[in-house]
């Protein structure tokens, strides 16, 4: 399991953190693995770049990849999130 940290705009955040947003869209350049788990930081400031880490953690349920004929382009994937609550040893 990895703990992937990507930067995400804040407005997309905010989605995730309701609850309506269960899933990214990213390029798949990072390794992607069903279990790894996202720390967003978060965009606050598109003018200052100013970011902030959240604290709340996702688990990657779900991976799409691969599917050109569903307009995936090559080299990205969808990944279905779900929050989950981790320990401080880094478990959850």
């Amino acid at each position: 399991m990895k703990l992937h940290q990507l930067k995400i705009e804040s407005k997309y955040y905010e989605e995730v953190v309701k609850g309506n947003k269960p899933f990214e869209l990213r390029k798949d350049d990072r390794g992607f693995e069903f279990g790894d788990l996202i720390q967003f930081i978060v965009n606050q400031d598109k003018i200052d770049n100013a970011y902030l880490v959240a604290d709340d953690y996702y688990e990657i349920t779900y991976i799409l990849r691969n599917v050109p004929e569903y307009g995936l382009s090559d080299g990205f994937c969808i990944l279905g999130i779900k929050r989950v609550e981790v320990s401080k040893s880094g478990n959850h």
